[in-house]
């Protein structure tokens, strides 16, 4: 048996695979990043539940994709917790921008990229990974991500820049102060995802022209730092995957339409996309047992 996971700052999406290569069972646990979670947490939380008890002694196999994951430092936090869960299984763990490179590949070389809590992007030719500029992170980077929105409206709330019945129903949403703000933001652990957490709200009010060009200049920004770094980005494959390339796609596309960029694909969640890239171009399944 084999567990695949593909897992952001906030939420994993994994699954459980048989060795003929049908689904056991799809698991939908927490986000680990091991900037701000240990091994001892991965292994705490996982253990909790049910399937993954019942069934961690059969797993021989464990493809994990995370947010963070992107030094042997950081990808050995992981690592050991997940070996603790599965003590039977070979563990390799790796970044979620190589997740989304296999997730979205249909054969041709591709600039993959992603825009979710966070944002990034790489270029993949189906057997090799290169960055071309680096992802910075939700306080120096993440262009366009839900945590880059997130920073903005929060901004444009405490600066009074929000129209009266927004800024009303933003307050009647949240119930936050600006302390409770400041507090979350420079004081407690996973400002991002707290951050990352009011794309929501933007996206509920996205008929606001102010919102859509919010988002707009969000989405232009990252194509001009992190697609257009690659030099023949123009002729590209270009794939998106996450939750907020895909719910703002109508405005993705437009931005890059802009910059003379064609999108091929945005897909929401990469896992389906994953266990294919993993069973035909891996060839897991020759290895899914002892």
């Amino acid at each position: 048996m084999i567990y695949l996971a593909e897992s952001g700052s906030t939420k994993c999406d994994a699954v459980l695979i048989n060795d003929d290569g049908s689904v056991f069972e799809e698991i939908k646990h927490m986000g680990f990043n091991p900037f701000f979670h240990s091994a001892d947490l991965v292994y705490n939380e996982l253990s909790k539940i049910e399937t993954i008890k019942t069934h961690k002694n059969q797993v021989f196999q464990v493809y994990f994709y995370g947010a963070g994951c992107s030094s042997a430092y950081y990808k050995e936090i992981i690592a050991s917790g997940l070996r603790r869960v599965f003590p039977n299984a070979k563990v390799y763990v790796d970044h979620d921008l190589v997740a989304a490179a296999y997730a979205s590949y249909t054969g041709n070389p591709e600039i993959a990229c992603i825009i979710g809590t966070g944002s990034n992007s790489c270029f993949f030719d189906g057997k090799t990974i290169y960055e071309e500029v680096p992802a910075l992170a939700y306080i120096l980077g993440d262009e366009g991500s839900a945590s880059w929105l997130g920073k903005r409206l929060i901004a444009m709330y405490l600066y009074k820049q929000l129209p009266s019945d927004i800024a009303e129903d933003f307050y009647e949403t949240y119930r936050l102060t600006k302390d409770d703000i400041f507090r979350q933001v420079y004081n407690e652990p996973h400002a991002n995802v707290f951050l990352a957490g009011f794309s929501l709200f933007v996206h509920k009010h996205i008929y606001l022209p102010a919102f859509q060009q919010m988002v707009r200049e969000g989405f232009e920004l990252f194509l001009k730092t992190h697609v257009l770094c690659y030099k023949d980005a123009k002729s590209l494959e270009i794939n998106f995957v996450g939750s907020v390339a895909y719910h703002f796609r109508h405005i993705l596309i437009e931005a890059a339409n802009t910059l003379d960029l064609k999108i091929n694909n945005i897909i929401q969640k990469p896992l389906q996309g994953l266990i294919h890239y993993h069973i035909h171009y891996l060839n897991i399944l020759e290895n899914s047992a002892v």
